[in-house]
């Protein structure tokens, strides 16, 4: 099964915001997001633990088969930037881990919770130390399913990570970004689900933009066939897979998320907003064309 969806479901403000593209004002944006996706990726856990209060507010809005992949807070796979953001000393204790694992266990009571998702910077250099806390934090999460991105070359430099991941039954995510030196290559296909996180190709502003304007990407109808054909060619040998457009500026991850939806032969729903058609037209092109073919 493949499912597809955004990273983030909830973008108010800014120049990137979602209200007025995709969303209409005064909706609750997760149970419309909901009426769309089967899935999303949960990005503000990164910021702060999840509190059980909030997440079973999700379960909620959310239809019985929705799934949230949850990202893990940063202060597991960002310690500098924890440090930076709280002035607080990153030191993991045991009660760090518990105290997440509480706050999602509500998603997992109700059948609705998908993948966590360690994203480890690109900074993140493969050495002894490294190894040793990325096994400890698989260790850590053992009992949930857990898929870790990994962004610098260094960690496919031969088999003995993808044969850690392997020990654990965790599974290696596959990215889409701009093509740098130090870039991850040839991800190898390893563990039960396949994961993807397309970040768009915005290499112009990667480093000097800032979190909206990274992600200001739109994959080409070109580019979003490739991805389909990677997609497809991972979910052949996967138990489940999962994919998760982060190219959000403006709504623009919508667009291409339910492009792909389309192109996978997906059902997707009739009411799609006006709007998000107006602003993508290669969407409402696809949208037009299936329709005929029914």
């Amino acid at each position: 099964m493949i499912r597809i969806g955004t990273a983030g479901f909830s973008y108010p403000t800014g120049a990137g915001k979602w209200t007025g593209v995709f969303y209409p004002k005064g909706v609750d944006p997760l149970s419309f997001y909901a009426h769309f996706f089967d899935m999303v990726e949960i990005n503000n856990t990164f910021y702060r633990p999840p509190d059980a209060s909030v997440t079973r507010a999700w379960v909620s809005k959310t239809p019985d088969d929705f799934l949230f992949a949850v990202k893990l807070f940063q202060k597991f796979t960002h310690p500098k930037m924890f440090e930076e953001a709280t002035g607080e000393a990153a030191a993991v204790i045991a009660a760090d881990y518990e105290e997440f694992d509480r706050g999602i266990e509500p998603l997992a009571a109700a059948g609705k919770l998908g993948p966590l998702l360690a994203q480890f910077p690109a900074s993140f250099k493969r050495d002894d130390a490294s190894i040793h806390h990325l096994e400890k934090l698989l260790d850590r999460f053992s009992r949930r399913q857990v898929v870790v991105e990994l962004r610098h070359r260094s960690w496919t430099e031969d088999d003995s990570v993808a044969k850690l991941l392997a020990a654990h039954e965790a599974s290696w995510v596959h990215i889409d970004e701009p093509k740098f030196r130090t870039r991850i290559r040839d991800v190898p296909e390893v563990g039960p689900v396949g994961y993807f996180r397309f970040h768009g190709r915005n290499a112009k502003d990667w480093w000097r933009g800032d979190r909206e304007t990274r992600y200001n990407y739109l994959y080409s109808p070109g580019e979003m066939a490739d991805l389909t054909q990677d997609v497809v060619a991972v979910a052949d040998a996967a138990r489940s897979t999962h994919v998760a457009f982060n190219n959000h500026y403006r709504a623009k991850a919508v667009a291409n998320a339910l492009e792909m939806r389309v192109l996978l032969g997906q059902e997707v729903p009739d009411d799609i907003p006006e709007p998000l058609l107006a602003e993508y037209p290669d969407l409402a092109r696809l949208i037009k064309s299936e329709a005929s073919e029914r």
